[in-house]
């Protein structure tokens, strides 16, 4: 295989039917799409990579005076993670998350549209042995991120070393899904609809790699309220436990952030030994505490203008309402 050619996609273990290009999706209305795609695509493979990174931070940070209602969603979520520290520290969080959050866009076209080599003298690997580790011995491997806001990089990464599978959720923009799906598998990953649970299991009984995302709230359907930093009771997905009960997978944490103008890729050892099985309360509550650890890792680069808590149990924490 030559240096620039993608891997070889294997034949998929689900019946996910991944969008495909159609003559309707150069209609007019998708034009937009189509052109903003293509505007980005070559930005981000002509100007050096400074020159995206100040761009796009000072678009994130003009941001900040147009979405004013997600600016008091992620200052409502640092109060309620992090009482102790100082509001000049929050404010400072907030905006460094903002001018990240504008970098964000080129990262996501990064790992779209850039070519490996030029991927590889931006990030720097450590354990990447550890993704094949477990698939060699025909066991399944639960690779446990975060929203991280280069999620789109840390999936990329994984697939320059090990192409797996990744939990999808389409668009409902026709040409924006198709473009999306291109950019997330064309480096050999797979997709698998994230309603999918049954082709989820089937991936990890073939002993095979599933890219998974648990730290964000999916609603209350299977789901238990667990602690999550200082709010005692987080909506956490107990989706990890059904996963790992039934495939009696390892599970990878992994995490790529930025560290001045380079990515620090991370594979952690395997957590598996430890995980509580057949209770979903508790292993929620230990993949909380994983998930804590790889926003630590790089607190201002995590997708804080999420409604991390819109969910509450019934009769509890009333208080805990985002302003729009």
């Amino acid at each position: 295989m030559t240096k620039n050619t993608p891997p070889q996609k294997e034949e998929s273990l689900v019946n996910f039917i991944p969008p495909q290009f159609s003559m309707s999706l150069l209609h007019p209305k998708y034009w937009g799409v189509w052109l903003g795609f293509g505007f980005i695509a070559l930005l981000v493979n002509v100007l050096p990579y400074r020159v995206l990174y100040w761009l796009g931070r000072g678009l994130g940070y003009l941001s900040m005076f147009v979405v004013k209602n997600r600016v008091k969603v992620a200052q409502r979520n640092l109060d309620l993670c992090f009482p102790e520290i100082s509001q000049t520290r929050r404010d400072y969080v907030v905006k460094e998350n903002f001018k990240n959050t504008g970098f964000a866009i080129f990262e996501s076209a990064i790992a779209w549209f850039w070519p490996d080599w030029r991927l590889k003298k931006r990030v720097g690997y450590y354990h990447v042995d550890r993704l094949t580790k477990f698939e060699e011995e025909g066991r399944g491997t639960l690779i446990c991120g975060v929203h991280a806001l280069n999620v789109e990089l840390t999936a990329r990464c994984c697939a320059l070393f090990s192409p797996g599978y990744g939990v999808y959720r389409p668009h409902n923009n026709p040409a924006y899904n198709f473009i999306q799906h291109w950019g997330r598998t064309r480096n050999g990953n797979i997709m698998v609809d994230r309603k999918d649970v049954k082709g989820m299991l089937k991936v990890l009984r073939k002993g095979k790699k599933l890219f998974y995302l648990p730290d964000h709230d999916y609603g209350a359907k299977h789901a238990a309220f667990v602690p999550l930093f200082a709010v005692p009771n987080a909506c956490t997905t107990t989706g990890t436990s059904i996963l790992v009960d039934a495939s009696q997978c390892a599970i990878l944490p992994v995490s790529c952030f930025r560290v001045g103008f380079h990515y620090d890729f991370r594979i952690e050892q395997d957590i598996s030994e430890n995980f509580p099985h057949r209770d979903p309360e508790a292993a929620a509550r230990y993949i909380n505490k994983m998930v804590e650890k790889l926003i630590l890792r790089g607190g201002d680069q995590w997708m804080w203008l999420h409604k991390r808590f819109k969910t509450m149990p019934d009769g509890k924490n009333k208080g805990i309402r985002y302003r729009d």
